[in-house]
């Protein structure tokens, strides 16, 4: 364990030795060896189908920078911290998806993002000086007032349609977090962005390339409003949003569409019973153009354009039970109600009845009571509408642009009406509010804020449902069935971004024996000036790949964690507490260095112990 995220490149340059290990030399990737490993018939011109822009090979870096941060508990923040297994972020949305790598890789059902649209007016981060050092970068994105606000000078850029890199900022922004989005799916597991018209051609071909343009799913266009603007000047007014959707592999399945057969009405009725009728035509063309399906039914040949849906042998024994009509035009089968069964079909791509900008607005004016409290917010129903079609009861959903933490609202409430467990991780970046908005002279300073509130009256809101619920409910079993879902977890336990608890190397800017001699210093105790235990514990979670939710034990001088797989000795140590440890049978301990006080004799006792116990033992 080295303090540092886990870069998703590292893992596809070991996968790749793996596959080919004659095209390595000393570690590292010998692109000569490479070509001819690959075979003579590649692609080496430069003339390619590619997506490039300004930039890009120094987002590139930038994402694969490792982190040394962290994220510490904010419990007096949180909702039911101990229990519930929901998580809530505060930080600048790359560093927390690179602290969140060993964790949570591999492990996340859905993500849905609804990221800055880029219209000219937004406000982001994004690295539009790659001249600066890490450090510089680091600082500019987490400046903090006196308050301990992030501060929004020098820290976002805005976007004007004027800046002669408006498309490729937005880029730089987005590529290396989708990358490193990508690595947190399950391999079952799909995202959905959303996105207008100023960027969608440009993110179709950036997830083509991050995910595959096999790994397409779907653009999904949501109908946000049901009346046209009247901004001076425009031509056509967008009614709809895109909600890209990608899958990692061929396993994200999305749900099909079920037509329950009791949902279905049988209007006719003769002596064999009531039925329903259903066009059995299809239409003649491409890959369907067959002339064996066009056969006489009733003495009638399909219509011009059209085949027969079902084969010839079929349609005789129907034919021969009487099940087909002739209306005049057209050949129907009838489906009787005791024969009819649920029907499957794909899911059509149009959102025309998931909420609207209007209806998102107004579930968050019922929550708080406060007019334009936050700008375009996603309606729950949209964000419901895709939950249900991927993720099931148990799954991981993520979503790291937050702003009012519609996601979460979404969560809680499907997870209340079929009785799911579904669980979310949100990040937010606690920017600050305009001090002239609602928001601001509401008391809310920053959108980290907005969205932990609304969780909070959001979760209260559907428990006082449940308990009303409930109090209406006269039969016991009934009761029951409502009972056990007032166990829902409407709580979130919340977190923020922050410096590491231990120390860091730092490069010495000159190499004299002196400056390097001080830079040692540092190492005698490597636990940094602000660090505290509770910190300490989820940082080694993190940096051992538990994640948040992960059980913590805290015993008579140590900590087991997640049962006993691992065991933390962080403030002081003795016989008999590597005795407790032991005892426990954990598969890995970890110490601090500095508890032994130097008494080499008890450290050296304390290796050779777990070593005969067959655990494996590590200090820092």
């Amino acid at each position: 364990m080295d303090g540092k995220s886990l870069s998703p490149h590292i893992d596809k340059l070991n996968q790749l030795k793996q596959i080919l290990p004659e095209a390595f030399t000393e570690d590292k990737i010998d692109w000569e060896k490479l070509r001819i490993a690959l075979g003579e018939d590649i692609n080496l011109a430069n003339e390619r189908y590619v997506l490039n822009w300004a930039g890009k090979s120094d987002a590139f870096r930038i994402m694969q920078q490792p982190s040394t941060q962290t994220l510490v508990p904010v419990r007096d923040d949180s909702v039911n911290f101990d229990d519930t297994k929901n998580v809530f972020i505060e930080g600048e949305n790359l560093e927390v998806l690179k602290v969140l790598q060993k964790s949570y890789f591999g492990k996340v059902k859905m993500i849905y993002i609804d990221p800055p649209y880029n219209t000219g007016n937004d406000s982001f981060i994004y690295p539009d000086r790659f001249a600066e050092t890490k450090e510089e970068y680091q600082k500019r994105v987490g400046d903090k007032d006196e308050e301990g606000y992030m501060t929004g000078e020098g820290m976002f850029r805005k976007n004007s349609r004027e800046n002669g890199q408006y498309h490729s900022n937005w880029l730089n922004m987005m590529m290396p977090r989708l990358y490193l989005a990508r690595t947190l799916l399950r391999d079952d597991g799909v995202i959905f962005v959303s996105i207008d018209d100023n960027e969608v051609h440009n993110l179709r071909l950036l997830m083509n390339e991050i995910f595959g343009e096999e790994n397409f799913v779907a653009n999904f266009l949501w109908k946000k409003k049901g009346t046209t603007s009247n901004v001076v000047g425009a031509q056509v007014s967008s009614l709809t949003d895109s909600t890209l959707c990608y899958r990692k592999t061929e396993k994200g399945l999305i749900k099909p569409r079920i037509v329950l057969k009791d949902t279905r009405n049988y209007p006719f009725t003769d002596i064999i019973g009531n039925y329903r009728t259903t066009v059995i035509e299809k239409k003649d063309s491409g890959s369907y153009k067959r002339e064996s399906m066009k056969y006489e039914i009733m003495g009638h040949l399909p219509r011009k354009g059209k085949r027969w849906q079902i084969g010839i042998d079929t349609a005789k024994e129907l034919e021969e039970k009487n099940r087909f009509l002739w209306d005049g035009e057209k050949i129907k089968l009838k489906i009787y109600n005791f024969e009819d069964k649920d029907t499957l079909s794909a899911r059509p791509n149009l959102l025309f009845d998931n909420g609207t900008t209007d209806s998102a607005a107004n579930e968050v004016f019922e929550l708080f009571g406060i007019e334009e409290l936050f700008d375009n917010p996603k309606p729950t129903e949209l964000i419901k509408e895709l939950l249900q079609i991927i993720v099931e009861k148990d799954d991981l959903i993520l979503d790291f642009f937050a702003g009012s933490a519609t996601t979460a609202h979404a969560v809680m409430q499907l997870n209340k009406e079929d009785g799911g467990n579904r669980k979310y991780i949100l990040v937010q970046l606690p920017e600050l509010c305009d001090e002239k908005s609602e928001a601001y002279k509401a008391g809310y300073r920053t959108i980290a804020d907005i969205a932990k509130e609304r969780i909070r009256r959001a979760g209260k809101k559907i428990q006082d449902e449940i308990a009303e619920e409930n109090k209406k409910k006269k039969e016991k079993l009934d009761f029951e069935e409502n009972a056990e879902n007032s166990k829902l977890d409407t709580g979130f336990k919340v977190f923020k971004l922050s410096e590491s608890n231990f120390k860091q190397w730092q490069q010495p800017e000159n190499y004299s024996a002196e400056a390097l001699s001080e830079q040692l210093k540092l190492f005698i105790d490597p636990v940094a000036e602000n660090a505290n235990l509770q910190n300490m514990v989820y940082e080694l979670l993190l940096k051992s790949g538990k994640d948040l939710n992960v059980s913590i034990e805290q015993r008579n001088g140590y900590y087991l964690i997640e049962g006993n797989r691992l065991a933390f000795i962080l403030e002081k140590v003795n016989e008999q507490i590597i005795a407790d440890v032991l005892a426990k049978q954990p598969k890995k301990v970890i110490a601090l260095d500095r508890i032994f006080k130097n008494n080499d004799q008890l450290k050296t006792n304390t290796a050779l112990q777990m070593k005969d116990a067959g655990v494996e033992f590590k200090t820092i």
